[in-house]
């Protein structure tokens, strides 16, 4: 298993999506799960987080029927807050072979997000996203470092290929 953490527009998608289809893997985005479900539409878009057991419930959900089916997975935005970080630590640092912070700058991300023209790419909700990700980042890599995941920053500042290789080579490197 694979994570990969970023602030919104940083590529977590792109990357996972080209990750998961390279690798014979399943992308799970906790947007996209979220999205899917269509009963959060309120929540997401306010730019407010799912309560932290219900992601862990549906993502869990995911993840097990994955695993269950012999499928490797890419995590994209999971976990996403301290309490899920414990738990990811708790139930699944066993699986995770490496989490990827992708950096990139604030500009380039607000140039990115008028570009994908998302509808809940307001920037009030965007700025809620972005101060989610940075009040918990630091806090969550520790968790997981200290459960033993191997944590690996690239800079998302280039092309999507570029960006590609350098994802590929911070996970398969050793």
């Amino acid at each position: 298993m694979i994570i990969l953490f970023g602030l919104a527009g940083s590529g977590k998608s792109t990357q996972g999506q080209l990750l998961a289809e390279k690798h014979g893997m399943k992308w799970l985005s906790v947007g996209q799960v979220l999205r899917d479900t269509g009963a959060f539409k309120e929540t997401l878009k306010q730019g407010k987080l799912v309560d932290d057991k219900e992601v862990i419930r549906l993502m869990n959900q995911k993840i097990q029927h994955c695993l269950d089916d012999g499928v490797d997975v890419v995590l994209d935005g999971f976990p996403r807050d301290v309490e899920q970080a414990k738990w990811v630590a708790e139930n699944l640092a066993g699986e995770i072979s490496v989490a990827v912070l992708i950096d990139v700058e604030k500009e380039e991300l607000w140039r990115r997000l008028d570009e994908r023209g998302r509808a809940d790419d307001t920037k009030e909700v965007i700025e809620r996203r972005f101060k989610i990700v940075e009040d918990n980042i630091k806090q969550i890599l520790k968790i997981l470092a200290g459960k033993g995941v191997r944590i690996e920053r690239v800079s998302g500042m280039a092309e999507i290929p570029v960006v590609s290789e350098r994802i590929e080579k911070a996970i398969w490197k050793d």
